[in-house]
């Protein structure tokens, strides 16, 4: 029963990883794509801070976590830093550099997602 309740944690919070990793992906992607329109203001996703407050509250240990999507929030950036003098504050290297990063951690996610849907299915078999 204990396997089962932290498989179904695990579960939770890898699958909330990786609707942040996807929506991260696109608003990376947008950000790249108004890299020219001025005045646009990079935006980016706010998952992990979250997550560091549940795990801190243990909330998600005791299974009472409100882990949800409702927990990822798009913002402008915070640090209002402009890199131009039309307002655009888009860095086009520093976004693919985050797209890239974005990429491994969703892969990364999957790649660990199907490793325990995996050993579940050895389980279910009998070990074979």
């Amino acid at each position: 029963m204990l396997s089962n309740l932290l498989f179904t944690k695990n579960s939770v919070m890898m699958e909330r990883g990786l609707d942040a990793a996807w929506l991260r992906n696109n608003v990376i992607s947008q950000n790249i794509a108004n890299v020219d329109t001025p005045g646009y203001k990079r935006k980016v996703v706010i998952f992990e801070e979250f997550l560091d407050s549940e795990m801190k509250t243990s909330r998600i240990s005791q299974g009472k976590t409100r882990l949800s999507s409702d927990g990822m929030q798009i913002i402008e950036d915070p640090s209002n830093s402009s890199y131009r003098s039309d307002g655009n504050n888009v860095d086009i290297e520093h976004e693919m550099a985050l797209l890239a990063a974005n990429s491994i951690r969703y892969n990364t996610l999957i790649q660990r997602m199907n490793g325990d849907f995996q050993k579940l299915k050895t389980v279910i078999r009998g070990g074979k």
